[in-house]
């Protein structure tokens, strides 16, 4: 049996055989021979399906498609170490301990100590893309715990949205949710643990990027992983690692992970597809690769490699591509490398979704700020071939966003599926419930290195604030909230209501948020040497007293964000009513109408600008030229548009 065809039995169970919530068709080979053999369908690399019964399964992915990256430390300016994620989506998940419904809050969760013996559960995610399998219906609000692990004695403080983003001691993490070929159910017992899970435990117990990462293998190895594929960034004030992640084994236990440091002066982007490649199966482990120890025998026995190929592609072999169409996810992956390393002369075309023309990190062509971190997220691909600000699907003021057509949506891309259309996947998107770029840094202690920049809503229209590794709690409008709920009390919705109405007249509106942006994000920047020096001074005498000036300082930065966000809306909303300009000093209203490319496209000047409105119907191609021409009493006015105001047609 070749690695080509695997072929299912009728009379017995597959490789998989109650495992799976679906498996997908990879088709590497860009061909899918079918047969059809007494009712039942054998497919190429069709694998782990019960019987042909199982083929009715359908696949639920999570609102979710995030963007992350990771910046080492001599690729930043300041020498951070940097990790940044968009939590593109709502939906019920796992924030912190607890199963909460909306994916815009936020939980602080603080150190502790446990008596020898204790165990930790862990909960099931729903949002996690698997269904669960267990004696009674899940619903989202459920907390299912699916198993326990021996607890820690004692555990770290941490900051936690939908994943763990950072704890006491400058861990820092991001996440990006992947197509597997294999997506298994949790089930009790045997497989516990997902990716939100298992970034919260590695922020609980972990230092070091490279802890996290092993710890993360070893608990997936031991304990079975559900859900969708996933991608996790960890970085510490020295490394950046990434590792990725699926479920899948032919025992229906354990799973499958690689992890990969990025080195050093390098940076490494994630958008919804695994990212590592090539792994030598003569290499158990080495300073920059290690990897799950079944990698190579479970990927003979599935058909989906074999060791005469040489080294086994983990993104080719366990990934199932992009989500929805093409360049949903490589698109982000090409803007960000080539924004930050334009000499490397990326094209944004590439053959396919498993190519290799955009390598696993990039060396920036100069050192990165944290004010062109936060741009990254900011991106709408203004001034490429994919502007979504770009007339005319942008509308006559530059909206970056689109309503979701039906093949926008996070469905499978399959091989040889051609949809009829889909906008492109910007950095930037209108359904991101939060982003954040986390800083680490050696130089200082964990508790002021450490801090963690968070925005609610879209990032380009959003504010950063900084959260500090040392806080001991969070302020109430960041606990709370809803997608569901309007409540400006809550921390989401400020910055959501700005997001919305800028949609309005963005290219008008944009500018006054850039400039809150810019002096909101200018002045904490600008102030967070002193605010650390402060808090170093009292660290040294009394780490406690520097924990609670960094927690009052975090807190209150965080509600004038908040302040300063109600006061746009409120500014945003007067001054753009109705469509005009009104300048609320002078008590003036201006005309800003709309453009002349819009205009002629519009056909305004088919409007009713002359009495033989019929005539005027048949001229062909009427241009807009916004001029007034005043006519005599003898000159037609049809004649005159006529020749004077029409295209010329080649």
């Amino acid at each position: 049996m070749g690695s080509s065809d695997l072929y299912v039995n009728q009379d017995s169970d597959s490789i998989l055989a109650r495992n799976t919530l679906i498996v997908i068709d990879n088709n590497h080979n860009k061909s899918n021979s079918v047969r059809r053999n007494g009712g039942m369908v054998i497919s190429r690399y069709i694998v782990g399906i019960f019987c042909a019964v199982c083929l009715t399964l359908t696949l639920f992915i999570p609102a979710l498609g995030c963007t992350t990256f990771g910046i080492t430390k001599s690729a930043s300016s300041d020498g951070s170490v940097i990790v940044a994620h968009s939590n593109d989506g709502f939906g019920p998940g796992e924030v912190g301990t607890s199963v909460r419904e909306d994916a815009v809050v936020f939980s602080y969760v603080p150190a502790q100590n446990f008596t020898p013996g204790s165990k930790r559960p862990i909960l099931y995610d729903p949002n996690s893309g698997g269904e669960f399998r267990g004696s009674g219906e899940a619903s989202d609000n459920d907390t299912i715990i699916l198993g326990y692990i021996d607890q820690a004695n004692h555990t770290y403080g941490y900051l936690s949205g939908s994943y763990g983003m950072m704890n006491e001691h400058q861990l820092i993490s991001g996440e990006c949710t992947d197509f597997a070929r294999v997506h298994p159910d949790a089930e009790k017992g045997k497989r516990i643990f997902y990716s939100s899970e298992l970034s919260n435990i590695a922020m609980e117990r972990c230092r070091t990027a490279r802890e996290a990462v092993e710890l993360v293998g070893k608990l997936i190895e031991e304990y079975g992983y559900y859900g969708t594929g996933e991608t996790l960034i960890f970085g510490d004030p020295n490394e950046v690692w990434v590792i990725e992640m699926c479920g899948g084994t032919p025992s229906g236990t354990g799973g499958y992970w690689v992890a990969q440091r990025v080195l050093d002066g390098q940076v490494f982007v994630a958008a919804n597809e695994f990212r590592i490649r090539e792994i030598d199966a003569n290499e158990t482990s080495n300073s920059t690769l290690i990897f799950s120890e079944n990698l190579f025998d479970d990927a003979e026995k599935m058909g989906w490699w074999n060791r005469s190929q040489g080294k086994l592609d983990w993104t080719a072999t366990f990934s199932a591509g992009e989500y929805s169409h093409p360049y949903y996810s490589l698109g982000r992956v090409w803007r960000i490398q080539d924004r930050i390393a334009p000499s490397m002369n990326l094209s944004p075309y590439v053959d396919g979704p498993f190519t290799t023309a955009y390598p696993f990190s990039v060396v920036p062509d100069r050192s990165i700020n944290l004010t062109e971190a936060f741009d990254l997220f900011r991106d709408h691909y203004e001034g490429t071939k994919f502007d979504l600000t770009a007339p005319p699907a942008g509308g006559p003021f530059g909206d970056p966003y689109r309503k979701w057509g039906p093949f926008d949506e996070h469905d499978r891309l399959y091989p040889g599926e051609l949809k009829p259309g889909s906008w492109p996947r910007p950095i930037s998107t209108d359904p991101c419930g939060y982003s954040y770029v986390a800083q680490a840094r050696e130089w200082l202690p964990d508790s002021i290195g450490g801090v963690c920049w968070i925005g609610l809503s879209s990032p380009a229209e959003t504010c950063y604030a900084p959260f500090y590794a040392g806080m001991t709690k969070l302020p109430a409008p960041y606990l709370n909230g809803s997608h569901w709920d309007l409540d400006f009390d809550t921390a989401f919705w400020p910055f959501e209501m700005v997001q919305n109405w800028a949609r309005l007249m963005y290219v008008e509106m944009i500018p006054a948020i850039k400039a809150e942006q810019s002096r909101l994000e200018g002045r904490a920047i600008s102030q967070q040497f002193g605010i650390e020096q402060q808090a170093l001074e009292l660290y040294k005498k009394d780490e406690i007293s520097a924990r609670d000036f960094l927690t009052e300082y975090t807190n209150a930065t965080a509600m004038e964000n908040l302040e300063s966000w109600k006061a746009l809306f409120e500014r945003l909303v007067v001054t753009y009513r109705n469509g005009q300009y009104n300048d609320v000093q002078n008590k003036t209203i201006n005309n800003i109408g709309y453009p002349d490319w819009w205009l002629e496209y519009a056909e305004y000047q088919y409007g009713p600008r002359v009495y033989d409105v019929q005539s005027l119907g048949e001229i062909p191609g009427v241009k807009y030229t916004n001029e007034m021409v005043n006519l005599t009493s003898s000159e037609d006015p049809i004649a005159y548009i006529r020749e004077n105001q029409t295209k010329i047609f080649f």
